[in-house]
């Protein structure tokens, strides 16, 4: 038997890292995404023997164990372990060996929540194959206490979330792990507007984000003003985001963009640096009206907002001081999965 899975990585348009305890503890967080057309797949295929293959292609890795009620954390493919572990322990599903292939069309650290994302392909790929009995806020949370409590991996909320459902989300974060997404009803034309007019540019470097997340942390839990200010603002950001979406004032996006970098900025040390400062200015000399990193921060995706035909102008430059731009659209689906 094989199982496929697929889920589609996110782009952050306002609001990021309000979704990140303690900050959405203590105040509440709000972000708005989208999915786009990169995805993480997961490919499962149940053995008769004890024998338990994973295989990450895009990271040329791969690991042979034998199967147990515990998968041992290594660091080597861990993500794949974490999920088969919880599952044994919560679903009780049958300790078999099985063979699980992966791929993510961006790398590590590219800040489109990839490890996320997976971690939503490999569980969608599972929940398939034993037929577990799991709507999409089941899915998008187990993800979640996956990734931060069994694996201990620092981050926030909204990339299981955006993996899960797909679309346009406006997502609202609470205390005690409460998310609510709301679907965005955009007309047609404005996303076809803002797809034209947003770029997507690779830096071509990744960053380790659990350290600039723990920083942000430190300084909510040391009561630092100005970055919690900062916070309070992206907040504000992701409401003015979803306000002009839904109106059709595509063009005030550049703006917000603009505003919410510069809030994004003040939130923690490691947010920008030399390089993508000089990125961010290219755009904007060329024609861009806003934009920000994507993720954490640190490198890996930017995105920027080019009206009015600049965006010619706006990749031109950029890719004339390294980096690429990549093609995408947005995709209106979230995790899908299908038994061969």
């Amino acid at each position: 038997m094989m199982v496929r899975c697929k889920a589609p990585l996110r782009i952050g348009l306002a609001g990021g890292g309000t979704d990140v305890s303690p900050y959405t503890d203590q105040f509440g967080g709000a972000i708005l995404n989208a999915t786009v057309s990169l995805f993480a797949y997961a490919f499962l295929k149940l053995r008769t023997d004890q024998n338990v293959i994973l295989k990450a292609m895009d990271r040329q890795e791969e690991v042979k164990v034998e199967v147990s009620s515990y998968l041992t954390l290594d660091g080597k493919l861990d993500l794949a372990k974490g999920v088969f572990n919880r599952l044994v322990k919560d679903f009780n599903i049958p300790v078999k060996g099985f063979e699980l292939t992966t791929y993510v069309d961006a790398p590590p650290g590219s800040g489109l929540g990839s490890s996320s994302t997976l971690v939503v392909a490999i569980l969608g790929a599972f929940v398939e194959a034993f037929k577990l009995p799991l709507g999409e806020y089941d899915i998008a949370h187990l993800a979640y206490s996956i990734e931060r409590e069994d694996l201990g991996m620092a981050g926030g909320r909204q990339d299981q979330y955006a993996a899960t459902f797909g679309g346009f989300n406006f997502m609202e974060f609470g205390a005690n792990d409460k998310v609510i997404v709301n679907p965005l009803r955009i007309k047609e034309k404005v996303l076809f507007e803002l797809e034209n007019n947003l770029v997507l540019f690779f830096t071509e470097t990744s960053r380790l984000s659990s350290s600039i997340i723990q920083k942000q942390q430190d300084n909510v839990n040391n009561n630092v003003l100005s970055s919690i200010d900062a916070m309070h603002h992206l907040k504000e950001q992701a409401i003015l985001m979803k306000e002009a979406l839904l109106k059709g004032e595509v063009n005030q996006v550049g703006e917000i963009l603009h505003f919410g970098w510069q809030q994004k900025k003040a939130m923690a040390q490691g947010i920008t640096n030399d390089s993508i400062d000089l990125y961010y200015e290219t755009a904007m000399n060329a024609g861009a009206t806003g934009g920000k990193i994507s993720g954490a921060g640190g490198g890996g995706f930017m995105i920027f907002y080019a009206p009015e035909n600049h965006k010619f102008q706006v990749i031109n430059s950029l890719e004339s001081i390294g980096g690429k731009v990549l093609p995408y659209q947005f995709v209106q689906y979230g995790m899908v999965s299908w038994g061969l």
